[in-house]
Protein backbone atom coordinates (compact mmCIF):
# COMPACT_ATOMS: atom_id res chain seq x y z
CA UNK A 1 0.00 0.00 0.00
CA UNK A 2 1.33 3.42 -0.97
CA UNK A 3 1.89 5.68 2.01
CA UNK A 4 1.77 9.45 2.32
CA UNK A 5 5.55 9.38 2.65
CA UNK A 6 5.88 7.46 -0.63
CA UNK A 7 3.56 9.86 -2.41
CA UNK A 8 5.44 12.85 -1.05
CA UNK A 9 8.64 11.38 -2.44
CA UNK A 10 7.00 10.94 -5.84
CA UNK A 11 5.79 14.56 -5.88
CA UNK A 12 9.22 15.83 -4.88
CA UNK A 13 10.70 13.79 -7.73
CA UNK A 14 8.24 15.44 -10.15
CA UNK A 15 9.28 18.87 -8.88
CA UNK A 16 12.96 18.08 -9.29
CA UNK A 17 12.42 16.75 -12.81
CA UNK A 18 10.31 19.75 -13.82
CA UNK A 19 12.96 22.11 -12.47
CA UNK A 20 15.70 20.26 -14.34
CA UNK A 21 13.77 20.53 -17.61
CA UNK A 22 13.13 24.24 -16.99
CA UNK A 23 16.76 24.88 -16.05
CA UNK A 24 15.80 25.93 -12.54
CA UNK A 25 17.18 25.07 -9.11
CA UNK A 26 14.69 22.81 -7.31
CA UNK A 27 15.41 24.75 -4.12
CA UNK A 28 13.50 27.64 -5.72
CA UNK A 29 10.21 25.73 -5.59
CA UNK A 30 8.46 25.06 -2.29
CA UNK A 31 5.98 22.21 -1.94
CA UNK A 32 2.78 23.16 -0.12
CA UNK A 33 0.87 20.03 0.94
CA UNK A 34 -2.85 20.75 0.72
CA UNK A 35 -4.35 18.85 3.62
CA UNK A 36 -7.96 20.06 3.44
CA UNK A 37 -10.52 17.34 4.33
CA UNK A 38 -7.75 15.10 5.70
CA UNK A 39 -7.35 14.76 9.45
CA UNK A 40 -4.48 15.59 11.78
CA UNK A 41 -3.09 12.07 11.43
CA UNK A 42 -2.46 12.67 7.72
CA UNK A 43 -0.57 15.87 8.52
CA UNK A 44 1.47 13.99 11.14
CA UNK A 45 2.37 11.36 8.56
CA UNK A 46 3.47 14.02 6.08
CA UNK A 47 5.45 15.80 8.79
CA UNK A 48 7.18 12.54 9.65
CA UNK A 49 8.19 12.32 5.97
CA UNK A 50 9.77 15.76 6.11
CA UNK A 51 6.92 18.03 5.00
CA UNK A 52 6.55 21.32 6.88
CA UNK A 53 4.18 23.61 4.92
CA UNK A 54 0.46 22.78 4.75
CA UNK A 55 -2.42 24.47 2.93
CA UNK A 56 -6.00 24.61 4.18
CA UNK A 57 -9.14 25.91 2.43
CA UNK A 58 -11.69 25.88 5.24
CA UNK A 59 -10.99 28.05 8.26
CA UNK A 60 -12.81 26.11 10.99
CA UNK A 61 -11.46 22.76 9.81
CA UNK A 62 -7.98 24.26 9.79
CA UNK A 63 -8.32 25.73 13.26
CA UNK A 64 -9.37 22.35 14.65
CA UNK A 65 -6.38 20.74 12.95
CA UNK A 66 -3.94 23.37 14.18
CA UNK A 67 -5.21 22.83 17.74
CA UNK A 68 -4.90 19.05 17.43
CA UNK A 69 -1.31 19.45 16.21
CA UNK A 70 -0.26 22.08 18.72
CA UNK A 71 2.71 19.94 19.79
CA UNK A 72 4.13 20.42 16.27
CA UNK A 73 3.22 24.11 15.91
CA UNK A 74 6.80 25.37 15.93
CA UNK A 75 7.67 22.99 13.08
CA UNK A 76 4.62 23.54 10.86
CA UNK A 77 3.80 26.42 8.50
CA UNK A 78 0.08 26.92 7.94
CA UNK A 79 -1.21 28.52 4.73
CA UNK A 80 -4.80 29.68 4.20
CA UNK A 81 -5.48 29.11 0.50
CA UNK A 82 -9.28 29.23 0.31
CA UNK A 83 -11.66 32.17 -0.16
CA UNK A 84 -11.68 34.33 2.95
CA UNK A 85 -14.72 36.20 4.23
CA UNK A 86 -14.51 39.26 6.48
CA UNK A 87 -15.97 37.44 9.48
CA UNK A 88 -13.17 34.86 9.36
CA UNK A 89 -10.17 37.18 9.19
CA UNK A 90 -9.47 37.35 12.93
CA UNK A 91 -8.84 33.62 13.54
CA UNK A 92 -6.80 33.49 10.34
CA UNK A 93 -4.71 36.48 11.40
CA UNK A 94 -4.15 34.89 14.80
CA UNK A 95 -3.33 31.33 13.71
CA UNK A 96 -1.93 31.17 10.17
CA UNK A 97 1.50 32.01 8.78
CA UNK A 98 0.42 32.75 5.18
CA UNK A 99 -2.75 33.77 3.32
CA UNK A 100 -2.78 33.20 -0.45
CA UNK A 101 -6.31 34.31 -1.27
CA UNK A 102 -6.39 38.06 -0.62
CA UNK A 103 -8.38 39.66 -3.44
CA UNK A 104 -9.57 42.95 -1.97
CA UNK A 105 -8.17 45.64 0.28
CA UNK A 106 -10.76 45.22 3.02
CA UNK A 107 -9.58 41.67 3.73
CA UNK A 108 -5.92 42.73 3.84
CA UNK A 109 -6.73 45.66 6.14
CA UNK A 110 -8.57 43.39 8.55
CA UNK A 111 -5.75 40.84 8.57
CA UNK A 112 -3.28 43.67 9.24
CA UNK A 113 -5.32 45.12 12.10
CA UNK A 114 -6.00 41.71 13.66
CA UNK A 115 -2.50 40.23 13.42
CA UNK A 116 -1.16 39.97 17.00
CA UNK A 117 1.86 42.17 17.53
CA UNK A 118 3.79 39.32 19.15
CA UNK A 119 3.73 37.26 15.96
CA UNK A 120 5.87 37.71 12.83
CA UNK A 121 4.20 39.56 9.96
CA UNK A 122 1.49 37.56 8.20
CA UNK A 123 2.74 36.61 4.73
CA UNK A 124 0.26 37.49 1.97
CA UNK A 125 -0.30 36.66 -1.69
CA UNK A 126 -2.86 38.40 -3.87
CA UNK A 127 -5.15 36.04 -5.77
CA UNK A 128 -5.51 37.04 -9.42
CA UNK A 129 -8.37 35.99 -11.67
CA UNK A 130 -6.01 35.78 -14.61
CA UNK A 131 -8.37 34.30 -17.20
CA UNK A 132 -11.71 35.78 -16.13
CA UNK A 133 -13.19 32.28 -16.06
CA UNK A 134 -15.93 30.78 -13.94
CA UNK A 135 -13.59 30.98 -10.97
CA UNK A 136 -14.72 34.39 -9.75
CA UNK A 137 -12.27 34.66 -6.89
CA UNK A 138 -9.35 36.95 -7.48
CA UNK A 139 -8.64 40.53 -8.40
CA UNK A 140 -8.84 41.49 -12.07
CA UNK A 141 -5.39 42.04 -13.61
CA UNK A 142 -6.20 45.68 -14.38
CA UNK A 143 -6.93 46.35 -10.70
CA UNK A 144 -3.91 44.47 -9.41
CA UNK A 145 -1.25 47.23 -9.28
CA UNK A 146 -3.34 49.57 -7.12
CA UNK A 147 -4.29 46.75 -4.75
CA UNK A 148 -0.69 45.54 -4.49
CA UNK A 149 0.60 49.00 -3.60
CA UNK A 150 -2.08 49.45 -0.93
CA UNK A 151 -1.49 46.03 0.63
CA UNK A 152 2.29 46.45 0.60
CA UNK A 153 1.91 49.59 2.74
CA UNK A 154 0.00 47.86 5.55
CA UNK A 155 1.65 47.06 8.91
CA UNK A 156 1.99 43.56 10.43
CA UNK A 157 1.60 41.89 7.04
CA UNK A 158 4.07 41.36 4.22
CA UNK A 159 3.07 41.12 0.59
CA UNK A 160 5.03 38.25 -0.95
CA UNK A 161 3.55 37.76 -4.41
CA UNK A 162 0.65 36.36 -6.42
CA UNK A 163 -1.55 33.27 -6.43
CA UNK A 164 -3.86 32.07 -9.20
CA UNK A 165 -6.14 29.13 -9.93
CA UNK A 166 -6.81 29.33 -13.69
CA UNK A 167 -9.60 27.38 -15.31
CA UNK A 168 -8.34 23.91 -16.35
CA UNK A 169 -6.49 23.98 -19.67
CA UNK A 170 -5.77 21.08 -22.00
CA UNK A 171 -2.12 20.29 -22.52
CA UNK A 172 1.18 21.49 -21.17
CA UNK A 173 1.61 24.50 -23.45
CA UNK A 174 -1.87 25.87 -22.76
CA UNK A 175 -1.32 25.46 -19.03
CA UNK A 176 2.08 27.12 -19.16
CA UNK A 177 0.71 30.05 -21.16
CA UNK A 178 -1.88 30.79 -18.47
CA UNK A 179 0.69 30.57 -15.69
CA UNK A 180 3.09 32.75 -17.67
CA UNK A 181 0.47 35.50 -17.68
CA UNK A 182 0.57 35.52 -13.88
CA UNK A 183 4.37 35.56 -13.92
CA UNK A 184 4.18 38.56 -16.24
CA UNK A 185 1.93 40.37 -13.77
CA UNK A 186 4.45 39.72 -11.01
CA UNK A 187 7.25 41.07 -13.18
CA UNK A 188 5.23 44.21 -13.80
CA UNK A 189 4.73 44.79 -10.08
CA UNK A 190 8.45 44.29 -9.50
CA UNK A 191 9.23 46.82 -12.22
CA UNK A 192 7.14 49.31 -10.28
CA UNK A 193 9.33 48.86 -7.22
CA UNK A 194 7.52 46.23 -5.17
CA UNK A 195 9.80 43.60 -3.64
CA UNK A 196 8.03 40.31 -4.33
CA UNK A 197 9.36 36.75 -4.47
CA UNK A 198 6.43 34.34 -4.58
CA UNK A 199 4.34 32.81 -7.36
CA UNK A 200 1.84 30.35 -5.87
CA UNK A 201 0.90 28.40 -9.00
CA UNK A 202 0.25 24.81 -9.92
CA UNK A 203 -1.47 21.80 -8.39
CA UNK A 204 -1.33 18.02 -8.73
CA UNK A 205 -2.35 17.96 -12.40
CA UNK A 206 -0.31 20.88 -13.72
CA UNK A 207 2.67 21.51 -11.46
CA UNK A 208 5.13 20.87 -14.29
CA UNK A 209 3.64 23.63 -16.44
CA UNK A 210 3.56 25.98 -13.45
CA UNK A 211 7.23 25.37 -12.71
CA UNK A 212 8.10 25.95 -16.37
CA UNK A 213 6.36 29.33 -16.08
CA UNK A 214 8.23 30.31 -12.91
CA UNK A 215 6.14 29.09 -9.97
CA UNK A 216 7.95 29.21 -6.64
CA UNK A 217 5.27 27.33 -4.67
CA UNK A 218 3.11 24.45 -5.89
CA UNK A 219 -0.03 23.50 -3.97
CA UNK A 220 -0.44 19.72 -4.09
CA UNK A 221 -3.15 17.74 -2.33
CA UNK A 222 -4.47 14.73 -4.25
CA UNK A 223 -1.04 13.47 -5.34
CA UNK A 224 0.08 13.42 -1.69
CA UNK A 225 -2.98 12.49 0.35
CA UNK A 226 -5.17 10.75 -2.24
CA UNK A 227 -8.61 11.44 -3.67
CA UNK A 228 -11.08 13.40 -1.55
Amino acid sequence: MTTIGDQLQQVRARIHQACAIAGRDAAQVQLLAVSKTFGPEAVRAAHAAGQRAFGENYVQEALDKIAALQDLRAELEWHCIGPLQSNKTRPVAENFDWVHSVDRLKIAERLSAQRPEGLPPLQLCLQVNVDGGANKSGVAPAELPALARAVAALPRVRLRGLMAIPEPAEGFEAQRALFARVAGLLDRLRSEGLVLDTLSLGMSADLEAAIAAGSTMVRVGTAIFGQR
